[in-house]
This record gives C-alpha cells, sequence and structure tokens, in this order.
C-alpha cells in the first residue's frame, strides 16, 4: 500500500515545477499554496458529506482525492506520505487520549 502512496508522491514531486498549462498538480503550485489548502478544504468537506451518505464507493473516491490534495500540501512543505506514516508509526500503541494529552504537555 505504502508503495502506491510512495509512486505518488514521486509524481508530485516531478510535476511541481511542469508547464502549468500540461499538469493539474504544476497549475496548483502555480496558482500557490492557497489554492492548494483551498482543493484541501474541498476536498475534506466533500469526504464528509459522502461518509454521511449510503455509497461507499463514492466515500472512496472523496477520500482518494482528498489524500490526493493532502500530498500535493505535503509536498510544498517538502514533507511526503513517510513523514505522515512514521508519526503514525510513532502513535501506534497509545492511546488516543494518552497521545491527546501529550500535545498539551
Amino acid at each position: 500500500m505504502s508503495e502506491t502512496l510512495d509512486r505518488l508522491s514521486k509524481v508530485i514531486e516531478q510535476r511541481k515545477n511542469a508547464d502549468p498549462a500540461s499538469s493539474y498538480v504544476a497549475s496548483l503550485y502555480d496558482k500557490g499554496m492557497d489554492a492548494i489548502l483551498k482543493k484541501v478544504g474541498e476536498e475534506a468537506t466533500e469526504t464528509v458529506l459522502a461518509a454521511k451518505g449510503d455509497d461507499p464507493a463514492q466515500l472512496i473516491h472523496e477520500t482518494a482525492d482528498l489524500w490526493f490534495h493532502t500530498m500535493i500540501m505535503l509536498a510544498a512543505h517538502n514533507l511526503g506520505p513517510g513523514d505522515v506514516l512514521q508519526e503514525l508509526e510513532r502513535r501506534f500503541g497509545r492511546s488516543g487520549h494518552e497521545e491527546k494529552a501529550g500535545r498539551s504537555a
């Protein structure tokens, strides 16, 4: 599974500086961080709405869009899925309550 995220991350990196007319990813980078964040917000909202519905395929579709745009956001900060997976691994085995309490300390 992480191989897919790694492959996608590499494609996003390659397209960061491509011609905005030929690449959707490049067009987002060309518009700047506000455009990228707007897309992440839109996709998050669409994912929430899909989760309230009864169509698993729609939920999967919207979640994929959200992950994709989140990866674009991460790449804009020179981060990738490995960084997020590393954080999730760090949290593994800790209760959510414990992890959250540790953030405020």
